[in-house]
């Protein structure tokens, strides 16, 4: 979502922080870090030890200090963090490498990650992103996309960067990685001329296999702050994302044409959608025809006033299917669930499956949007109708909701297969007086409060039941099996 001008975060510092301690006392009990296989029944000593669970361990560690890294938040460390890289990758077929970063502000520009590696921060560690936007590398768009999303020439690389890589850990004793966005935020306020490319991500990894990101907070981002892309077996555990509710395109996480994804057990408060998926923009999507497939989210808390706590589109002209969402709390949000499409998008959105939401203070439960704009260019197919079908939403709660739904398909291409059950959604004071709009849908429904529209009139709960029941069989993400790791440190 675009805004047209910037403001200044809405919550404090001090109430995110307020918001933040419940839920990450259950985070932290959700995901805490296993203890010590190498040395087990070991006691953790600050400064010495480091024990946490991943999807490897590594034989060989250093410290950035090791590389003349300073951590007092001036001295630039891009050399430091690239060079450690760079020497550690040399340990990639013999039993790989971590690279520690101590307490301290750690200022670098984008660096680039290797394969069998591990970045782990300790908790009062904070990667400051660079001021100077001169420091950052420019790479082509992605293929998938034809062009950058906020210029149509190349786009900035990312804070923490990877490509073709195998078996990489970003993760930490709940240590942060600070964007420091709001450089940026204003050049794109600013319109044309003011970004000649497109902004940096926080973290992004492509062509990975074997991805780890955990127990971080991430701030402040200058645009998406986790993207994972063309990649597949990826865990996403245990993240913290703040940013301001109205910076611009500030999404949360957002894996796009990747394969048997796992986000769980994450608080996020953004001024975009908290989780997008995607695969690919108009054509250029079509074209590249790689899906984002066997997606689970669990355990997803969201703050995001203007934009959706989880979205499918709108660039999803290479696919979207087999998404599973469960145990989900939206909190102030624009809407709980939203599908993204439009004329010459292409591609599908099919097997959605979301259960087990509670929404509090929603300006829409569920909102399908078959006109969205927005292209890559004046070359798309008009032609290129997506698919929209089997979408299941079931056993949720809302309270103080403007309006149930909006579902929107497109005219001579209706979205189908729509299965909402056991759903009470409680209007607020000021709602809209029509609960419920449709058009271009079609569907059933079971035991919804408000009764929805006729094109999703109530069959009872045995055909829904039949028809629209959550997957019982597992994806291959839930099968994956995390090591106890421990590491003996001999650095600051």
């Amino acid at each position: 979502m675009l805004h047209s001008a910037f403001h200044k975060m809405e919550l404090s510092t001090s109430l995110l922080k307020t918001q933040v301690i419940s839920v990450l006392v259950a985070v932290v009990l959700l995901v805490s870090v296993s203890r010590g296989e190498c040395r087990k029944g070991r006691t953790l000593k600050e400064n010495l030890d480091l024990e946490y669970s991943a999807i490897s361990c590594r034989a060989h560690s250093a410290s950035v200090v090791d590389f003349g890294g300073v951590g007092d938040g001036k001295t630039e460390n891009t050399k430091a963090f690239q060079d450690a890289v760079d020497e550690l990758s040399k340990y990639g077929s013999d039993g790989g490498a971590q690279l520690f970063v101590p307490a301290g502000k750690w200022l670098t520009s984008s660096f680039s990650l290797t394969s069998h590696f591990t970045l782990f921060l300790h908790r009062d560690a904070v990667l400051l992103a660079s001021q100077d936007v001169n420091q950052w590398p420019v790479m082509k768009p992605l293929p998938s996309y034809g062009r950058g999303r906020d210029a149509a020439a190349g786009r900035y690389t990312s804070l923490i960067f990877g490509t073709n890589l195998t078996d990489v850990i970003i993760t930490g004793d709940n240590g942060t990685i600070d964007g420091q966005g709001a450089l940026w935020w204003q050049r794109f306020h600013g319109g044309k001329g003011h970004l000649k490319y497109t902004r940096p991500y926080l973290i992004e990894l492509m062509y990975t296999d074997g991805i780890q990101i955990s127990n971080l907070t991430l701030l402040n981002s200058p645009s998406w702050h986790v993207h994972p892309v063309y990649s597949r077996n990826i865990l996403i555990q245990g993240i913290t994302i703040l940013a301001p509710v109205r910076s611009p395109n500030t999404d949360g996480i957002n894996p796009d044409s990747c394969t048997n994804t796992r986000i769980e057990d994450c608080y996020i408060v953004s001024g975009d959608d908290c989780v997008a998926v995607k695969s690919g923009w108009d054509e250029y999507g079509i074209a590249y025809g790689m899906p984002t497939k066997q997606l689970v989210i669990r355990r997803l808390t969201c703050i995001s006033p203007y934009s959706a706590v989880i979205a499918l589109g709108s660039e999803m002209s290479g696919g979207i299917e087999d998404v599973r969402a469960e145990d989900i709390l939206a909190i102030d949000s624009e809407s709980g669930v939203r599908i993204k499409t439009g004329i010459g998008r292409g591609g599908y959105v099919k097997d959605i499956y979301v259960r087990g939401m509670t929404m509090k203070t929603m300006k829409w439960a569920f909102w399908m949007t078959g006109n969205y704009g927005s292209h890559a260019d004046n070359n798309y197919d008009p032609n290129a109708l997506p698919v929209i079908q089997g979408i299941n939403y079931r056993d949720m709660v809302a309270e103080n909701v403007s309006m149930a739904a909006r579902l929107e398909g497109i005219s001579g291409d209706p979205f189908t297969g729509i299965c909402i059950s056991n759903v009470t959604i409680h209007l607020a004071a000021k709602a809209k007086k029509v609960p419920w709009t449709c058009t271009d849908v079609e569907g059933i429904s079971s035991g919804v409060t408000p009764s929805p529209c006729s094109s999703l009139s109530d069959q009872g709960p045995e055909k829904t039941a039949a028809l629209c029941d959550f997957p019982a069989e597992s994806l291959a993400i839930d099968t994956l099996q995390l090591q106890k790791c421990s590491y003996r440190m001999n650095h600051p």
